[in-house]
């Protein structure tokens, strides 16, 4: 069984160690840095060339031209066309449901008169082009393409483009479907943090987009945060993390798979269980003895239990609420018999799965919000990723002639305080005798 660790509320180091637990120093590896940053230059100054060299270098595929990594719409519709009717259905599903969901968020533009005419307003207008990156190789992430594709979609967003590493030529059916059924306009196989600047400067063949999205390898995050403010990124991800809030009444068995399915992501994920009730730690302790060796990632999740997880006493629900505001958890699971009156506790939270029958893993693929969400407690200040990351608002000022005179007068006195004269004149000149235009 996995050494994992024991907490009590209230033990007097309590706080101390729950800082320490959730802790994650997010350094900059040096030597990725580097090479990210020499990456980026070479791929701004020579664009398709450099793009090529990395795609030989890192995929092994020695294309003549980054046209022939362009896979054509025939070939997505036909992976499509070939899934098995399970997956196809599945995924198509999947989609559907998410699309749904995210028509809800869109925002639509607005407008108000005044009194003496003048007329103000928000022009809420989508991206001309999004970016989507997408983990490739043997690894299949259908539902990212889906996650990050169907609210830029749904947004308004002219041109879809995705970038997804084929190494060896390996291109990937259900990643292609996926793209299919979401939408994508335009799909590339190169990955990396060449991939990352190519649709950030744009290329040749690669054209520039106005906002990446899409999660990726630590070079790939490099990468992102380098070209941040050429473009926009969605955000700097953190290793997964699941908190579950649990009165005793849930089968151990689920609970413990729950905490399973985040940490078998990597080493560095974290699970944490938090209840009142200390017998209940200690049967889902032994339903993660007894589950583990059936799970094929079992190394993993022994690994991500070891060094980041936890089982947590706590004096009761409330107690609880407060201890997953502290954390902001990426997913937070409310697996209790009455779970309102918890619910309306809890502000810091990336998703909240409400009940017992909610588990994380149907949202992380079907149930229809994003599974794009803040990690690292950034869930205090930052959402899942939606429709309005994919739209932009422009303000509107239709000021009235009488408006000009009233508002110009305000606009005159405070740009004089700020010894800004010109500003002052500018202002005047809209109500001043002798100035009307």
């Amino acid at each position: 069984m996995p050494e994992i660790l024991r907490l009590d509320a209230a033990d007097p180091g309590f706080d101390a160690a729950l800082a320490r637990l959730t802790a994650l120093e997010a350094s900059q590896d040096d030597e990725v840095e580097r090479s990210v940053a020499a990456i980026l230059a070479d791929v701004r100054g020579r664009g398709d060339a450099a793009v090529l060299e990395y795609t030989r270098r890192f995929d092994r595929i020695a294309a003549p031209a980054v046209s022939a990594l362009e896979v054509p719409a025939t070939e997505l519709a036909r992976s499509r066309d070939a899934l098995p009717a399970l997956e196809r259905e599945a995924l198509e599903l999947a989609a559907e449901r998410v699309r749904r969901y995210h028509e809800r968020q869109r925002a639509g533009s607005w407008e108000y008169a005044e009194p003496d005419g003048t007329v103000l307003g928000q022009k809420v207008t989508p991206l001309d082009r999004v970016g989507l990156y997408v983990p490739g190789g043997k690894a299949a992430y259908p539902s990212s393409v889906l996650m990050n594709a169907l609210p830029a979609k749904v947004a308004g967003v002219g041109e879809l483009v995705m970038v997804v590493p084929a190494p060896d030529g390996e291109r990937n059916p259900l990643v292609l479907a996926a793209a299919a059924i979401a939408g994508v306009d335009r799909v590339f196989t190169i990955g990396g943090a060449q991939a990352v600047g190519a649709l950030a400067y744009g290329t040749e063949t690669v054209p520039a987009v106005d906002k990446i999205v899409g999660p990726g390898n630590k070079y790939v995050a490099a990468a992102k945060r380098r070209v941040f403010g050429v473009v926009g990124i969605d955000m700097i991800a953190g290793p997964s993390e699941i908190l579950v809030v649990c009165d005793g009444a849930t089968d151990p068995d689920w609970i413990a798979m729950d905490l399973f399915s985040q940490a078998e992501h990597d080493e560095v994920a974290q699970a944490i269980l938090v209840s009142p009730d200390a017998g209940f730690l200690d049967r889902v302790a032994a339903a993660i003895a007894r589950l583990l060796p059936e799970m094929p990632r079992s190394e993993v999740i022994r690994a991500s239990l070891t060094s980041r997880g936890a089982l947590i006493r706590v004096r009761d629900l409330d107690e609880a609420a407060a201890i997953a505001n502290r954390i902001a958890p990426e997913h937070l699971e409310l697996s209790v018999r009455d779970p309102e009156p918890l619910l309306a506790k809890i502000r810091h939270a990336g998703a909240i799965f409400v009940g017992p029958y909610s588990s994380e893993a149907i949202g992380d693929y079907c149930a229809g919000p994003n599974h794009v969400l803040p990690t690292s407690r950034t869930a205090r200040f930052s959402s899942p990723l939606g429709v309005y990351d994919f739209q932009k608002r422009s303000s509107l000022i239709r000021v009235s002639r009488d408006g000009a005179a009233s508002l110009g007068r305000v606009a005159a006195t405070l740009a004089y305080g700020e010894g800004l004269a010109a500003h002052a004149r500018s202002a005047e000149y809209r109500f001043l005798g002798g100035r009307d235009r």
